[in-house]
């Protein structure tokens, strides 16, 4: 895997990331020697369990809480719905909060729990992509239940102020006398920001494992000590009676370690991305002259660079730098195969014609400065190309 890597120029990793060999090797003995159940009692049962246990452990340090507020689940879509859907089996007197430029896998379930009496709200955001606060203080209410808004976008990059948005939620508790719950999509997050759910004010946080270099089909659930929150899948009562199911010890181990291993090279990271993306953006201002940056770099994690090209498809751009074996996408991974313009680029005021011309470069760890130029060349041949279809 690392010689495709080296060898290929894949520069999609919002969208998903390789398993990392150290991880891999993390992995292994629990798909061999150490199989057993961890609901078994015998050694090699115990094995698995206290494999867990141990990566909870791991998790948790990452994200300073207590090793018990932490639940592992089958990725990001399934935390972002344990956190939104759990609150609805009370009953649908309460109301949810949330932004236009939410994944799908926030968006969706919020939607679901509309058709049977849920009252939603879903902020604006201005142009640089940042939730509209006072438009969020004058929805807040009495009957708010749940607010979720994503920490870090996974088309533009825009990091959302989630201390500032915990410090409304507080204040509004504190004059009201009433209890509101923060949950935060952060899959986008890990390796690029700090997790620290004491210092971001929030009660709920989704997390998933192939963001990081973890395998596909693992994330996790932080929940506050005190949230109550319903189970969606009921049966043996793992994970503390909140996610029955025979448990996933080697992608749980796998998880771990890549979130051991994000937040440990993290602020190296961020250097690197920042460096490669002031490259990327300094050669397309001197190479190509018709395009528009999406995202305020001074807002954005460093690694995701969304650009539109007017005047050509998006998709068109993508296969063709696929030609080139070079990887990039067209926003959200989960919707790329729709031409239906993003709802995210939509919502930060751009025409239907400019979302459907755009594309979102995204970096990992081992992209280098010869992948930036590579790029860069890549694009102008493919414009130039597409251009003289037009004629």
């Amino acid at each position: 895997m690392i010689d495709f890597i080296k060898e290929n120029n894949y520069l999609d990793h919002a969208a998903t990331t390789y398993v990392r060999p150290e991880v891999l090797e993390k992995m292994l003995p629990f798909f061999s020697e150490k199989f057993g159940n961890p609901s078994s009692l015998y050694d090699i049962a115990q094995e698995s369990k206290n494999a867990i246990e141990e990566a909870r452990e791991i998790c948790a340090s990452v994200l300073n809480c207590d090793p018990s507020e932490i639940y592992f689940t089958s990725g990001g879509s399934e935390s972002n719905n344990m956190a939104i859907k759990g609150i609805s089996y009370d009953n649908t007197d309460f109301n949810i909060i949330s932004s236009l430029i939410e994944h799908h896998a926030v968006i969706h379930p919020i939607e679901q729990l509309s058709n049977i009496g849920v009252v939603t709200s879903f902020i604006e955001v201005d142009q640089r992509g940042l939730i509209k606060l006072e438009k969020f203080k004058e929805n807040i209410n009495n009957s708010t239940k749940l607010v979720t808004f994503m920490y870090v976008n996974n088309e533009t990059g825009v990091i959302q102020d989630l201390k500032e948005i915990s410090k409304i939620i507080n204040k509004y508790e504190s004059d009201n006398n009433c209890e509101i719950i923060f949950h935060t999509d952060a899959v986008q997050a890990p390796g690029k920001l700090s997790l620290n759910v004491e210092n971001l004010g929030v009660d709920l946080l989704s997390v998933s494992g192939h963001k990081i270099y973890a395998p596909k089909g693992i994330g996790l659930l932080y929940k506050r000590s005190g949230i109550d929150i319903q189970p969606l899948i009921s049966g043996g009562g793992q994970e503390n009676q909140m996610r029955s199911g025979t448990e996933n010890v080697p992608y749980i181990v796998a998880l771990a370690e890549a979130l051991r291993l994000s937040e440990l090279e993290r602020i190296e990271n961020e250097q690197k991305m920042k460096k490669l993306s002031d490259l990327l953006i300094s050669e397309i201002n001197t190479r190509i002259k018709n395009y528009k940056l999406n995202s305020s770099r001074d807002i954005c994690v460093p690694g995701i660079i969304n650009l539109s090209f007017p005047g050509f498809d998006g998709e068109s751009i993508i296969l063709g730098l696929n030609f080139k074996g070079i990887y990039v996408s067209s926003g959200s991974a989960c919707s790329s195969a729709s031409i239906e313009p993003s709802h995210v680029l939509s919502a930060l005021g751009l025409t239907e014609e400019e979302s459907l011309a755009s594309i979102r470069i995204s970096l990992g760890r081992y992209n280098t400065e010869n992948h930036i130029h590579e790029f860069v060349s890549a694009l102008e041949g493919v414009l130039t190309q597409l251009s003289s279809y037009k004629k």
